[in-house]
């Protein structure tokens, strides 16, 4: 009975092993600079690029920094870049239109090279 228990958990340690390593093995980490002044842009900015399951991003107030940690499998930087544009932010991947970058509120709008 207790080889059996053994054998059991043994295999439900491989199988838990090989599942955790196949759910990182696609994940890729990575940093993209993005335009930005104050708190407000860094929520604003992580939400933008912020996808369950699939992508997170945080963002350096001070570097300017975002580090986007996502699955390759079924995302990318340069995508990960134009949602953060859509909300208004400029990275060096992806401008955001005028017109999303003129609906920031006033404090965030940072100087556009």
């Amino acid at each position: 009975m207790k080889k059996s228990l053994v054998k059991i958990m043994i295999a439900i340690t491989v199988l838990l092993s090989t599942t955790i390593n196949a759910q990182t093995k696609n994940t890729k980490t990575e940093e993209i600079k993005v335009s930005g002044n104050c708190g407000m842009c860094k929520k604003t900015i992580e939400k933008a690029g912020n996808i369950n399951d699939i992508a997170t991003v945080v963002w350096n107030k001070e570097t300017k920094i975002a580090t986007v940690t996502y699955d390759e499998s079924k995302t990318n930087k340069e995508e990960i870049a134009k949602r953060i544009a859509i909300a208004g932010y400029d990275s060096e991947l992806a401008k955001a239109k005028d017109e999303d970058y003129d609906n920031l509120p006033g404090c965030c709008q940072y100087d556009r090279e």
